[in-house]
Protein backbone atom coordinates (compact mmCIF):
# COMPACT_ATOMS: atom_id res chain seq x y z
CA UNK A 1 0.00 0.00 0.00
CA UNK A 2 1.15 3.51 -0.75
CA UNK A 3 1.35 5.69 2.36
CA UNK A 4 -0.40 8.67 0.74
CA UNK A 5 -3.54 6.68 -0.14
CA UNK A 6 -6.72 7.99 1.42
CA UNK A 7 -10.31 6.92 0.94
CA UNK A 8 -12.69 9.46 -0.54
CA UNK A 9 -14.85 10.83 2.32
CA UNK A 10 -18.06 9.91 0.48
CA UNK A 11 -16.94 6.29 0.26
CA UNK A 12 -15.87 6.18 3.88
CA UNK A 13 -19.17 7.78 4.92
CA UNK A 14 -21.34 5.28 3.00
CA UNK A 15 -19.45 2.05 3.67
CA UNK A 16 -18.19 -0.31 6.34
CA UNK A 17 -14.67 -1.72 6.11
CA UNK A 18 -14.49 -5.45 5.42
CA UNK A 19 -10.72 -5.82 4.97
CA UNK A 20 -7.87 -5.60 2.52
CA UNK A 21 -6.84 -7.69 -0.45
CA UNK A 22 -3.34 -7.32 -1.91
CA UNK A 23 -4.42 -4.30 -4.00
CA UNK A 24 -7.86 -3.22 -2.84
CA UNK A 25 -9.63 -2.17 0.29
CA UNK A 26 -12.90 -4.11 0.47
CA UNK A 27 -15.92 -2.20 1.71
CA UNK A 28 -19.57 -3.07 2.30
CA UNK A 29 -21.97 -0.40 1.12
CA UNK A 30 -24.17 0.41 4.10
CA UNK A 31 -27.46 -0.16 2.26
CA UNK A 32 -29.53 -3.11 3.42
CA UNK A 33 -31.61 -3.07 0.23
CA UNK A 34 -28.78 -4.55 -1.83
CA UNK A 35 -25.80 -6.83 -1.04
CA UNK A 36 -23.04 -4.53 -2.27
CA UNK A 37 -19.26 -4.62 -2.04
CA UNK A 38 -16.91 -1.87 -3.17
CA UNK A 39 -13.26 -2.50 -4.10
CA UNK A 40 -10.92 0.48 -3.90
CA UNK A 41 -7.32 0.12 -5.11
CA UNK A 42 -5.10 1.46 -2.33
CA UNK A 43 -3.10 3.75 -4.58
CA UNK A 44 -3.22 7.56 -4.60
CA UNK A 45 -4.81 9.68 -7.30
CA UNK A 46 -6.43 6.92 -9.38
CA UNK A 47 -9.51 7.84 -11.38
CA UNK A 48 -9.62 5.47 -14.33
CA UNK A 49 -8.84 1.78 -14.75
CA UNK A 50 -6.13 2.83 -17.17
CA UNK A 51 -4.39 4.75 -14.36
CA UNK A 52 -3.29 1.40 -12.91
CA UNK A 53 -0.01 -0.13 -13.99
CA UNK A 54 -0.61 -3.18 -16.22
CA UNK A 55 0.31 -5.67 -13.48
CA UNK A 56 -1.99 -3.91 -11.01
CA UNK A 57 -4.81 -3.89 -13.58
CA UNK A 58 -4.44 -7.67 -13.80
CA UNK A 59 -4.46 -7.94 -10.02
CA UNK A 60 -7.61 -5.79 -9.87
CA UNK A 61 -9.32 -8.18 -12.28
CA UNK A 62 -8.34 -11.12 -10.07
CA UNK A 63 -9.73 -9.33 -7.03
CA UNK A 64 -12.96 -8.50 -8.88
CA UNK A 65 -13.36 -12.17 -9.80
CA UNK A 66 -12.76 -13.10 -6.16
CA UNK A 67 -15.33 -10.52 -4.98
CA UNK A 68 -17.92 -11.82 -7.45
CA UNK A 69 -17.47 -15.32 -6.04
CA UNK A 70 -17.77 -13.99 -2.51
CA UNK A 71 -20.90 -12.05 -3.49
CA UNK A 72 -22.49 -15.17 -4.94
CA UNK A 73 -22.08 -16.87 -1.55
CA UNK A 74 -22.69 -13.79 0.59
CA UNK A 75 -25.99 -13.01 -1.16
CA UNK A 76 -26.90 -16.71 -1.27
CA UNK A 77 -27.31 -17.10 -5.00
CA UNK A 78 -28.27 -13.77 -6.52
CA UNK A 79 -29.92 -13.80 -9.95
CA UNK A 80 -27.05 -11.64 -11.27
CA UNK A 81 -23.91 -9.98 -9.95
CA UNK A 82 -23.38 -6.51 -11.40
CA UNK A 83 -19.84 -5.15 -11.61
CA UNK A 84 -19.16 -1.54 -12.47
CA UNK A 85 -16.66 1.27 -12.15
CA UNK A 86 -18.56 4.49 -12.83
CA UNK A 87 -16.88 7.32 -10.95
CA UNK A 88 -19.41 9.96 -11.92
CA UNK A 89 -20.07 11.00 -8.31
CA UNK A 90 -16.94 9.74 -6.55
CA UNK A 91 -13.96 10.22 -8.85
CA UNK A 92 -11.62 7.94 -6.89
CA UNK A 93 -11.28 4.64 -8.73
CA UNK A 94 -13.57 2.06 -7.13
CA UNK A 95 -15.43 -0.99 -8.39
CA UNK A 96 -18.94 -1.94 -7.33
CA UNK A 97 -19.87 -5.63 -6.96
CA UNK A 98 -23.62 -5.85 -6.38
CA UNK A 99 -25.76 -8.92 -5.86
CA UNK A 100 -29.02 -8.46 -7.75
CA UNK A 101 -32.32 -10.26 -7.41
CA UNK A 102 -35.38 -10.07 -9.60
CA UNK A 103 -37.21 -9.18 -6.38
CA UNK A 104 -34.98 -6.21 -5.45
CA UNK A 105 -36.52 -2.73 -5.54
CA UNK A 106 -34.45 -1.54 -8.52
CA UNK A 107 -34.71 -4.64 -10.76
CA UNK A 108 -34.08 -4.68 -13.67
CA UNK A 109 -32.73 -1.14 -13.65
CA UNK A 110 -29.51 0.12 -12.07
CA UNK A 111 -29.13 0.37 -8.31
CA UNK A 112 -27.23 3.67 -8.53
CA UNK A 113 -29.48 6.51 -7.46
CA UNK A 114 -32.48 4.28 -6.84
CA UNK A 115 -34.42 5.42 -3.80
CA UNK A 116 -32.93 6.20 -0.42
CA UNK A 117 -30.13 4.22 1.15
CA UNK A 118 -31.31 2.14 4.11
CA UNK A 119 -28.42 1.55 6.53
CA UNK A 120 -28.02 -1.86 8.14
CA UNK A 121 -28.90 -2.17 11.81
CA UNK A 122 -25.54 -2.42 13.65
CA UNK A 123 -25.92 -6.12 14.53
CA UNK A 124 -26.80 -7.02 10.93
CA UNK A 125 -23.86 -5.05 9.56
CA UNK A 126 -21.49 -6.82 11.95
CA UNK A 127 -22.82 -10.23 10.89
CA UNK A 128 -22.50 -9.48 7.17
CA UNK A 129 -18.97 -8.09 7.57
CA UNK A 130 -17.94 -11.14 9.59
CA UNK A 131 -19.40 -13.48 6.98
CA UNK A 132 -17.77 -11.55 4.10
CA UNK A 133 -14.38 -11.69 5.86
CA UNK A 134 -14.74 -15.45 6.32
CA UNK A 135 -15.69 -15.92 2.65
CA UNK A 136 -12.72 -13.86 1.44
CA UNK A 137 -10.39 -15.78 3.78
CA UNK A 138 -11.68 -19.12 2.50
CA UNK A 139 -11.46 -18.15 -1.18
Amino acid sequence: MTSDFSLDPRLSGDTIAVGDLPLCAVLLLDDSRFPWLVLVPRRPALRELTDLAPDEAGLLMQEIRLAVGVMQDLARGPDKVNVGALGNVVEQLHVHVVGRFRSDPAWPGPVWGHGTRTPYPPHAAAQIVERARALFAAA
